[in-house]
């Protein structure tokens, strides 16, 4: 058995059953939500965290040395789990992933990775010719407590990360 429970504006909530299997969360007017008859978790905006920052000002990195992406602006935190240039998220889940840098004009091979917990998780690769982008995007499964992410960078050759090119963003898709 299930339930449709209606929202009208001359009876207030009413609920009705039917055999579908199915919770429906409805308006005079018609559904605005339905929950299959499957076990889990429904996620609601206000618990799904998503961040994004980028670099505000030029960067350099050393050569063929891993260097960790200093974002100095957040343009939006909205559970404030991003700090210090690192998302710790406290909310267990999938969370998806994207990195992006801006690079020089020397000619230099590139990678940007996903680092969580200190050590690197997925790459990108460019080889460059010119001046480019490179980036990295991954759904990257995170426990809600201790499991953090950081964006890293690694050249050829000395160079700097342009300003607002150079970003890092992130948000849940599903709970665990």
């Amino acid at each position: 058995m299930a339930s449709i429970i209606t929202a009208t504006t001359s009876s207030g909530l009413t609920q009705s059953a039917d055999n579908s299997g199915v919770l429906q969360l409805a308006s005079g007017t018609g559904n605005l939500v339905t929950v299959p008859s499957v076990t889990g978790t429904a996620m609601v905006s206000g618990n799904m965290p998503a961040f994004s920052a980028y670099l505000n000002s030029t960067q350099s990195f050393t050569s063929n040395t891993w260097t960790k992406v200093t974002l100095d602006v957040e343009e939006f935190d909205t559970n404030s789990n991003f700090a210090s240039s690192r998302f710790t998220p406290t909310v267990a889940g999938y969370y998806q992933l994207n990195g992006t840098f801006a690079i020089g004009s020397s000619a230099c091979n590139a990678r940007c990775a996903i680092y969580k917990n200190g050590s690197a998780f997925k790459q990108g690769v460019y080889v460059l010719t010119n001046a480019a982008i490179v980036s990295v995007s991954s759904i990257v499964y995170l426990n809600g407590s201790t499991d953090y992410v950081e964006l890293y960078g690694l050249f050829s050759t000395t160079q700097n990360a342009g300003t607002t090119e150079t970003n890092f963003s992130g948000s849940m898709v599903r709970s665990a």
